[in-house]
């Protein structure tokens, strides 16, 4: 990805995440075209989901205390999908830089992919 990444559509920002993590042992890229509803358009981690593409923003599995932190440093936004009610693990990024996903993809990727049970 580049900074010009920032200047692509959101779709196209993310299939280069996809791209990008697609080789990676237990990754699976999200299903297949039209199908609709939550985690629909999500790259997975043993079959765990750590970024997907929600409303034309990436939105990213963290540990609360990293989402708080992202939130304050105005990289992104609680997620509530749809709910009233926030999912404290869970970030949209605001920040259209595509190194910023990336850098931040890879967060999500690896404290999904650690989480108990995922070994």
């Amino acid at each position: 990805m580049t900074a010009a990444d920032g200047e692509l559509p959101p779709g196209q920002r993310f299939d280069t995440l996809v791209e990008a993590f697609s080789d990676r042992p237990g990754v699976t890229p999200p299903d297949e075209p039209g199908r609709r509803g939550f985690g629909s358009t999500a790259l997975k981690v043993s079959g765990s989901i750590f970024a997907m593409l929600a409303d034309d923003h990436l939105v990213v599995k963290l540990p609360r205390s990293r989402v708080v932190a992202l939130i304050q440093a105005g990289t992104g936004r609680p997620f509530s999908a749809g709910k009233r009610t926030v999912m404290k693990e869970w970030l949209v990024v605001t920040d259209v830089d595509g190194r910023t996903w990336r850098s931040i993809a890879e967060e999500a990727f690896a404290f999904v992919q650690a989480a108990p049970g995922r070994q």
